[in-house]
């Protein structure tokens, strides 16, 4: 009986205990991660990898490139060209700046991340984006 008791309790805290040991991680921190997870990517496929570009990561995200969706022509079509900027969806909800400086949170969980370069790259770039593109977008966002 006691064992199973305990068992329960192990079973119903290692979620939180997972959870404070993610939480704990700094948004910095976090990011950081997230970067070199997607250098890792970049270099299964160029191991002459040298690493992410702001200013690349700036032309990516002002590009309009020749397969995207009419409604979504670029990432600034929504966001604005000025990352400091509030931006709007197409429903008309608004979108909080990407710059890291004023969203000290953006990109700092995995799962967001992944969601929304799934979701516009497809619609902005009508393809998966590469390790590379994301790594250098976020190190733009990072550098305003």
């Amino acid at each position: 009986m006691k064992s199973r008791l305990l068992l329960a309790i192990l079973v119903l805290a290692l979620p939180l205990v997972g959870a404070v040991t993610v939480r704990a991680l700094s948004p910095a921190a976090a990011r950081q991660a997230i970067l070199d997870h997607f250098a890792a990517e970049a270099r299964k496929t160029d191991p002459g990898f040298k690493g992410f570009s702001a200013a690349a990561g700036k032309a990516f995200f002002l590009a309009h490139p020749p397969h995207s969706r009419p409604a979504t022509p670029s990432c600034s079509y929504c966001h604005t060209t000025n990352v400091h900027n509030w931006g709007k969806t197409r429903a008309g909800k608004r979108i909080a700046p990407m710059a890291v400086s004023l969203s000290p949170q953006r990109f700092s969980r995995m799962s967001k991340v992944a969601r929304w370069f799934f979701r516009n790259c497809r619609s902005v770039y009508g393809r998966v984006c590469t390790p590379v593109e994301k790594g250098n977008f976020i190190t733009y966002m990072m550098s305003q």
